[in-house]
């Protein structure tokens, strides 16, 4: 039977190993000084703004400060002694000198007056009366315009310390009457050292893998870190493992992102895939995944770089297996697949189907290493092979195109009619093409003939029929060719002004497509308009459209005639 007296002896641990003095605050090393030099110099504010996120200890050190302001025998270094009838009513909830206010509940301008009459009655234990209010942001607009003159002129045996953790939310006439302190997330290694140290106190085994796990899940707040290290014990009981702890709090083993590295430097893609297959099937989120392998690269970055494992918040054991691996990756495959991992977060959420676009993301990861290892393994041919400089620059220039183009061709083709085009050899081609086509055939100070190039201008006007526009362009333009200054002018006159605004901004591209067919660099591509010819009349008005009509068709003339019109 369950022994329900036991039961209600049980305290949490965020309530039973609350700090009572400045020196057990965690994590406020500055404030708790600030504080105390504050006491023993008898410069106390009558109000004092602490802000910051949930867990740090706000109200923790209002009440700490409450306390010591009120101590009859306060010790040499400034903290309460615990003894004295202030710190024993205190203790017990029953003190009359400090009263603490819930804002979030009690935000309404009556609940304000209420505080204001109590302020006018003096403590009778102690020198100070001081008021806590928590959450503060949480008062309408009425109540902070009702506690402002109070609160800046209140009697002088009152303090008032507000918290709140949305200080952007308190009106500024508030905050410029106060002092203000902002309390900073506490750090891993503080929460894990408490957390030992609670353990001990407690009977409780578990590693520090365990530890850094809670501190982590905790996100910088102690109370937080406190109420999953007794969940975590519930469920474990005194002896607490590292698989326990993980399968308990939900949370995804590093183990996975160790492993898939590996299948990334080896481009092990199908052994990628089912992992992340057992991922999804243990119920976790794809997003978080991502997140949390985004994070392993950025955990191999810094350890890789060394000097830096400050920065690694992380188990002592576990920062080794970092090191290990990261000695194993190169930095810049670290660094591409980071940004790959991240590029792949941003579009998850746009994603059609996120599933794919996750697995995608992984297959390119593998495919990564294996094509930069390929490259690398590739042997470099020196200059000493070729028999001269000559003989060495000449033919690649010319026939690196033409050797590149079938396998290109293929190359494609494969990729639109027989799937996605993702084979290695496939990547290999299309940037062979990519620097093949960057190269420029040699082109030589020779005038080309009128003949060349009326071909090459038929040749570019074929290859440009998928753009219609262009097309007709060039196949009404008309060509005047002429010898001037040692260079080949190409005029190509165009109908009307649209076409030749059009074609100007094309024209560099133009000239250089026609210098690299002809081979020469002396050649000039200029577009204009074609003259006027006054001999051909446009037909403007009805009356001229209906006279060429009748011109040009006997049965237009016949039919007016029948009919006995006449053209005004």
């Amino acid at each position: 039977m369950l022994n329900l007296w036991n039961m209600t002896d049980y305290i949490v641990s965020a309530r039973k190993y609350r700090p009572e003095s400045f020196e057990t605050l965690i994590g406020q090393d500055n404030i708790a000084r600030t504080l105390k030099n504050s006491i023993q110099r008898g410069q106390l504010a009558h109000a004092y703004l602490f802000c910051g996120p949930r867990g740090v200890g706000k109200t923790t050190t209002a009440r700490i400060f409450a306390k010591m302001i009120n101590c009859s025998n306060p010790s040499a270094d400034g903290e309460p002694c615990g003894q004295c009838e202030s710190c024993v009513s205190f203790a017990e909830g029953r003190s009359y000198c400090i009263f603490e206010m819930d804002a979030a509940s009690n935000n309404s301008v009556d609940d304000i007056k209420d505080l204001i009459d109590k302020v006018r009655i003096p403590p009778q234990v102690g020198r100070y009366s001081v008021y806590i209010i928590d959450e503060v942001h949480m008062l309408s607009t009425q109540a902070f315009n009702a506690f402002l003159k109070t609160l800046e002129e209140p009697p002088e045996y009152a303090i008032f310390i507000l918290a709140t953790t949305e200080k952007h939310k308190i009106l500024p006439t508030i905050l410029s009457r106060c002092q203000t302190y902002d309390f900073n997330r506490i750090t891993v290694d503080n929460i894990v050292r408490n957390l030992r140290d609670i353990a001990g106190k407690e009977g409780v085994t578990i590693d520090d893998e365990s530890l850094h796990v809670i501190a982590l899940k905790a996100d910088g707040a102690m109370r937080d870190a406190l109420t999953i290290f007794d969940q975590t014990v519930a469920f474990c009981g005194t002896d607490v493992k590292y698989a326990d702890v993980i399968r308990n709090l939900n949370v995804l083993d590093y183990e996975y992102s160790f492993s898939l590295v590996e299948n990334f430097l080896s481009g092990d893609y199908a052994s990628a895939l089912r992992t992340f297959d057992e991922i999804l099937s243990k119920g976790f989120n794809a997003l978080h995944f991502m997140s949390a392998l985004s994070s392993h690269f950025r955990d191999l970055l810094v350890a890789r770089a060394g000097g830096v494992d400050s920065l690694l918040e992380l188990a002592a054991s576990v920062k080794e297996r970092y090191r290990a691996q990261a000695a194993s990756c190169s930095e810049k495959f670290l660094y591409d697949a980071l940004t790959a991992t991240t590029a792949c977060e941003q579009g998850y959420k746009m994603a059609v189907n996120p599933r794919l676009h996750i697995e995608f993301c992984l297959m390119k990861l593998c495919f990564m290493n294996r094509a930069a290892t390929q490259t690398a393994a590739q042997p470099v041919q020196t200059p000493t092979t070729q028999p001269t400089p000559a003989a060495q620059t000449t033919p690649v220039v010319q026939q690196a195109p033409v050797v590149q183009e079938a396998p290109v061709q293929n190359v494609r083709q494969r990729g639109t009619a027989g799937g996605s085009g993702l084979s290695l050899k496939s990547l290999a081609a299309r940037e062979q093409t990519q620097a093949s086509e960057n190269v420029v055939p040699e082109q030589k100070e020779i005038i080309p003939s009128d003949d060349d190039i009326v071909a090459k201008w038929n040749m570019i006007k074929e290859e440009g029929k998928g753009n219609l526009r262009l097309f007709n362009a060039m196949d009404t333009a008309k060509l005047d060719l002429k010898l001037q200054n040692g260079r080949k002018i190409v005029r190509y006159c165009v109908m009307n002004d649209a076409q030749k605004i059009w074609l100007e901004s094309l024209n560099s591209r133009l000239e250089a497509k026609m210098r690299k067919l002809l081979g020469s660099s002396l050649v000039d591509m200029v577009v204009d308009l074609q003259p006027e010819d006054p001999s051909e009349k446009v037909a403007v008005t009805p009356e001229d459209k209906a006279k060429e009509m009748m011109e040009k068709n006997p049965v237009v003339r016949s039919a007016i005639a029948d009919l006995g019109l006449e053209l005004k």
